[in-house]
């Protein structure tokens, strides 16, 4: 194999087809029906015949050739070390914006590693550029069907495009995209808007260049720049603020008009936080259709509400204890929490206090809770009446652990607050229920 990296089972689940032929954890997957797996696309792929053979390697280096019928699709229950099998493309772009080179040093490796790759974006959302894909890689997404992919898009401008992600090809985006969609792959694009870049005629002539290519485009995000205070020898770039901001929202609703009229879709949707600097509403939860920006962070604050609504009427009647609880938020999402934090107080025999945490560690532009750290919720909640527990939202932790951004643990924080520490999902309905108590 030309492979490099060995394919090692990690975990093979009971009652498998892969248990019943034998395949043991710690054995190498060398090839299916002699071809060779570069990532896990090729092996979700090959294993899809009725009849396949498995070429593996045994612990004592002995080779196993195994001839498997199965029921077309069905999975042989093998789990990889992994998740790509093959290691993730890394970023080959120097945005002028990139969040990642704007931390401090000293925080965990895994946060500075930029990664651009097509298959996370097809598994996990992630957002990728496609700058560093050829032909080949193209290719692939459109052979393993790896749809829908979310394309960081920022600009049509070929010119504009290329300083903005400082890669000499980065102009090309609008084919690539144009390709994916005539063979049938959905997108998602973003566009990370910087105030006298982007914005303005580019944006309008960025959103209509995209929607031409609707409905294979199947939504478009338009997020503010994230500017922390890490920004030596960096690009100079201005954050928006109210008036900035309510002139975007006032663009993108003439576009909204335009193409709900055409396409009978909004197509592009905004950040919350472009309403909430512009001190406006944001809007009702109809406006995001089917919300196919969620994952991006982009109607969140619409759907907590509503599904808060939604279930408010549903525990009305239900006996909850007295207690006093405690909610950490940043400053974006606090008004909204407050409110909702002062309807179950006056529904219910509880006290609700609700902190919004200044951001020291970033800098004060950057207001979103899942951006708080540890250090910061301890210096700014040390000594306050917290109650009997403190709630945080999941989006603080880095997925499946209880870590946020600087390695303080859940049990660090409770520790040093001397108090419960809940975790809050995003949904409206955990959120009544980690209040009250009843979850």
């Amino acid at each position: 194999m030309n492979k490099e990296k060995s394919i090692v089972i990690c975990n093979v689940l009971p009652e498998s087809i892969a248990e019943e032929a034998g395949i043991q954890k710690g054995d190498i997957l060398l090839s299916i029906n002699e071809e060779e797996i570069y990532d896990i696309f090729d092996y979700r792929y090959l294993i899809n015949d009725e009849e396949i053979t498995l070429e593996v390697q045994k612990s004592d280096g002995e080779i196993w050739e195994i001839d498997i019928e199965k029921d077309i699709y069905e999975d042989l229950g093998l789990e990889f070390e992994d998740e790509l099998i093959d290691e993730a493309k890394s970023c080959t772009n120097k945005c002028i914006f990139c969040f990642i080179d704007q931390m401090p040093k000293g925080m965990r490796d895994t946060l500075y590693f930029k990664d651009d790759d097509s298959r996370l974006s097809f598994l996990t959302g992630n957002y990728v550029t496609l700058t560093n894909m050829n032909e080949h890689d193209i290719e692939r997404i459109i052979k393993y069907r790896m749809s829908p992919i979310n394309i960081s898009v920022h600009t049509t401008n070929p010119d504009l495009r290329v300083f903005m992600l400082k890669n000499k090809f980065a102009g090309s985006i609008m084919s690539k995209i144009r390709r994916l969609t005539l063979s049938g792959i959905t997108v998602n694009c973003q566009v990370v808007l910087c105030r006298g870049i982007n914005d303005g005629k580019e944006l309008e002539k960025s959103l209509n260049d995209i929607s031409e290519l609707y409905p294979g485009v199947n939504s478009v995000s338009v997020v503010p720049v994230g500017i922390t205070k890490h920004r030596e020898g960096l690009c100079k770039l201005e954050a928006f603020d109210e008036s900035s901001s309510a002139k975007v929202i006032k663009q993108v609703e003439k576009l909204h008009d335009k193409f709900l009229k055409k396409y009978g879709s909004r197509l592009v949707y905004l950040a919350d936080e472009f309403y909430i600097m512009a001190g406006r509403d944001i809007p009702a939860y109809e406006h995001y259709e089917d919300f196919p920006q969620i994952e991006n962070g982009v109607g969140l604050i619409a759907q907590l509400l509503h599904e808060f609504e939604d279930h408010i009427d549903k525990v009305s009647e239900i006996s909850v204890k007295s207690r006093k609880v405690s909610i950490v938020t940043g400053f974006s999402a606090y008004n909204y929490i407050n409110k909702l934090g002062k309807i179950l107080e006056d529904k219910f025999d509880i006290e609700v206090y609700v902190y919004k945490i200044k951001n020291d560690f970033f800098g004060e532009n950057v207001t979103v809770a899942g951006l708080l750290t540890g250090r910061d919720i301890v210096a700014q909640l040390r000594g306050k009446d917290l109650g009997e527990e403190v709630l945080i939202c999941e989006c603080m932790l880095k997925a499946n652990t209880d870590l946020l951004l600087d390695d303080y643990s859940v049990g660090m924080l409770g520790e040093e607050l001397g108090v419960k520490i809940g975790i809050v999902e995003n949904s409206g309905i955990d959120f009544i229920e980690s209040v009250l108590g009843i979850k």
